[in-house]
């Protein structure tokens, strides 16, 4: 008993031996990550956030709504991210069975043939007789038996290592949603693209007419001799300019179908949609909430603070390392050289049990840079976090100052074609009774194309930025 407590003394002595020497030099060096956010967007402190709306009652058009329904469902992209996620939640799995006893069953059999003259042989020449046989020649080696093993988790080590497997398995999840929230605003996007270039192509027909309008009545004041063939010339060029730019549009059209097919996930096909209700189309009211809310709406940020938390994990695991290991191992089965004596009893029995202690006092080098190479991490996990929570913030006041500038801006925009399009009556009567040069109608019909193509330009970049201010507040995954 005394030789028993003495080795459990000594084991004891030697284990905090060893803990004080793996600790000796360490230095914890864990960055704590700043969560500030400003109090309220321009001074506005009501909670009612946007964000909180899912994506189907935030669309009201039901073609574009099945759009994003459909790719949900069949984006390529989006389905490599959920194998990822399946990838994380294995190495859970795989993290979570390094904690629990291993055991195994074992079974072999062998012949060991040993020279006369060695000792071995020696012994065995010598050995009696047993039921009316010679010692065997050669010798058989049979067995069975079950083997266990469980190194137990005294510093956390193993534990640690499966929760940080298990924050970054929520982080890919977190991942996926972002990745939702960004398909959902590209989608969108591309979706009020295509309209736009609808109404553009819708414009630019309408305006030929006026043009093949204005070149047949000046033919006939050429015909009259009032005016000379370059103005006949100059209304030509400008028809043949607009019709040449009818197939630029109609290809446009054709590549924005194919890239929300792509999104979509199928082959190209017509999408569709009602583009006549384009400009009649007005963004609802956004209503931003909070800063501190985009710490939880916003999926990139979650999955930063996930990947944050694993690293301060992955730092624990690296120290631990430098700590003693306790690991059991044992065995119990059967072993004997004929198989008719294997599974007897006690005199075939066998079994094992022992403890090792270890502690690593060679490779200290490699587990020093495994060490800084996860404080390192750490640090930069932080600061990757900060970033995420800025860039959030950054992107929402942009995005919400951009509402009132862009509304203030069609506005004008629209009292801008509303004045050019009365300039063209105007402007053509004129040319028609000799008061007004034809280059004043050619210029005016220029001007009038141009200010209708950015009014449609302002209308899509509108309804655009209502989707980006959404998705920068941290709404489309839910």
């Amino acid at each position: 008993m005394r030789t028993k407590n003495k080795i459990g003394s000594l084991v004891i002595i030697v284990a905090v031996i060893l803990t004080v020497t793996a600790c000796k030099d360490l230095k914890i060096a864990l960055k704590t990550e700043n969560k500030y956010t400003p109090e309220a967007y321009q001074n506005s402190k009501d909670t009612t956030n946007t964000a909180d709306i899912k994506w189907k009652d935030f669309f009201k058009d039901q073609y574009l709504a099945a759009l994003i329904d459909t790719a949900l469902k069949n984006n390529q992209e989006l389905n490599i991210t959920i194998q990822e996620i399946n990838v994380a939640k294995a190495e859970v799995r795989t993290k979570k069975g390094e904690i629990l006893p291993s055991a195994g069953l074992s079974a072999g059999a062998g012949l060991d043939k040993v020279g006369e003259y060695t000792r071995d042989g020696a012994v065995e020449k010598n050995l009696p007789i047993r039921d009316g046989k010679a010692f065997p020649d050669p010798l058989g080696n049979f067995v069975v038996g079950v083997n266990a093993s469980w190194e137990i988790d005294i510093w956390r080590k193993l534990r640690n290592g499966r929760d940080a497997a298990a924050s970054r398995y929520l982080g890919s999840v977190e991942g996926k949603n972002f990745m939702v929230t960004n398909l959902v605003a590209e989608i969108s996007e591309s979706y009020y693209e295509l309209m736009a270039y609808d109404n553009k192509l819708e414009i630019l027909k309408q305006n030929l007419e006026i043009q093949k309008n204005a070149l047949e009545i000046v033919k006939l004041q050429k015909t009259a001799g009032e005016v000379t063939e370059l103005a006949v010339k100059k209304f030509e060029a400008e028809v043949y300019k607009n019709q040449s730019h009818l197939f630029y549009l109609q290809q446009q059209i054709i590549e924005a179908e194919n890239r929300i097919n792509f999104l979509v996930g199928r082959f190209p096909q017509p999408v569709l949609r009602n583009s006549a209700a384009f400009q009649q189309m007005v963004p609802d009211t956004i209503l931003t909430g909070i800063p501190s809310q985009l710490l939880q709406n916003r999926p990139d940020i979650r999955q930063a603070e996930l990947n944050l938390s694993a690293s301060k994990l992955d730092v624990k695991v690296a120290r631990a390392n430098f700590y003693p290991s306790l690991r059991i191992t044992a065995g119990v089965g059967y072993q004997a050289f004929n198989v008719k004596y294997l599974i007897t009893s006690p005199q075939s029995l066998l079994y094992n049990i022992a403890g090792d202690l270890v502690a690593p006092l060679i490779n200290r080098n490699a587990l020093k840079a495994k060490y800084a190479s996860a404080n390192a991490k750490q640090i930069q996990a932080v600061y990757s976090y900060e970033q995420t929570i800025l860039n959030a913030y950054i992107e929402v006041q942009n995005r919400v100052s951009k509402v009132q500038n862009l509304k203030s801006s069609y506005d004008l925009k629209q009292k801008q074609v509303d004045a050019l399009t009365q300039s063209i009556t105007i402007s053509t009567n004129l040319f028609k009774s000799a008061k007004a040069d034809y280059m004043e109608v050619l210029l005016t019909q220029r001007d009038a194309i141009e200010a209708k193509f950015d009014l449609v330009e302002i209308k899509q970049e509108q309804l655009s930025n209502w989707v980006s201010v959404y998705q920068a507040l941290g709404g489309g995954w839910r």
